[in-house]
């Protein structure tokens, strides 16, 4: 099955990467979910411990991934620095709650009409 929703060949070689690094994401992001799955069942202690070892290395990898794209795509940084690290609820960042700063004097903080 191909990665690609739309022809290849109409995509920019830029756009061709972005879905590189997407599927990459999403592989590495699926087999944290294996090793995880793996090492919640495994009753071998040493194998276990080299399964974690091996869920830390892929996400390790999906991290570079997403570094690799805040960098790259439009969009990501924006959303990093949004979400990445905070503290409370995430919702509440996403709603505009109490987590962001609120725009003074009543202004919508979309400038004149």
């Amino acid at each position: 099955m191909s990665q690609y929703h739309e022809l290849p060949e109409l995509l920019s070689e830029e756009d061709r990467n972005f879905v590189r690094a997407l599927s990459s994401l999403k592989e590495e992001i699926e087999a944290v979910d294996w090793y995880h799955q793996r090492v919640a069942l495994c009753e071998d202690e040493e194998l276990r411990e080299i399964m974690k070892h091996n869920a830390i290395e892929e996400m390790e990898h999906a991290c570079m991934t997403l570094e690799w794209l805040r960098r790259n795509m439009y969009g990501w940084e924006e959303n990093m620095r949004t979400y990445l690290f905070t503290e409370g609820s995430i919702l509440e960042i996403e709603e505009g709650g109490s987590s962001e700063e609120e725009p003074s004097s009543g202004d919508l903080g979309i400038g004149e009409l």
